[in-house]
């Protein structure tokens, strides 16, 4: 099957932020697997070779971290393998070119439809407390007589 080629800039910047959202989720996915081998099984919280860990951070290696290391060493380049296929890269492009033809607003108005939004939820919520608590009142007079 030929793949098909893609030029280096074609959808990069749609495809550089797909990719680094998904791998940090394998990252937390690894961290979290680490956490509960770590937690929940004894044999793998003892270090490989006393006194080897990684310098700067001080994880001493055990058989948690390299086992969820690996995860996310194969979760990364699963990710960078699927992210290559041509449906996907399609779909990023396309995603890409479509942002580009987007006519994004001005600060002003942003602020101005922050405002009339900000409005309109103060004056919902006044009318719906108010709504509730002449209800509750209704109802109380009505079903309890007091």
């Amino acid at each position: 099957m030929l793949k098909k080629a893609y030029k280096k800039d074609q959808g990069r910047l749609a495809r550089m932020a797909a990719f680094w959202s998904l791998a940090f989720l394998v990252l937390f996915g690894s961290m979290f697997l680490y956490g509960l081998l770590y937690s929940l099984v004894e044999s793998l919280q003892d270090p490989l070779s006393e006194g080897l860990e990684i310098p700067v951070v001080s994880v001493a290696i055990n058989g948690a971290f390299v086992i969820s290391s690996i995860v996310c060493v194969v979760g990364v380049w699963a990710l960078y393998n699927w992210q290559q296929t041509p449906k996907v890269a399609d779909l990023l492009i396309d995603t890409e070119g479509e942002l580009r033809k987007v006519t994004w607003p001005t600060m002003q108005e942003v602020i101005n439809s922050s405002m009339v939004v900000v409005l309109f939820v103060v004056i919902l919520m006044g009318f719906l407390a108010g709504t509730d608590w002449f209800l509750g009142r209704f109802f109380a007079r009505i079903l309890l007589g007091s």
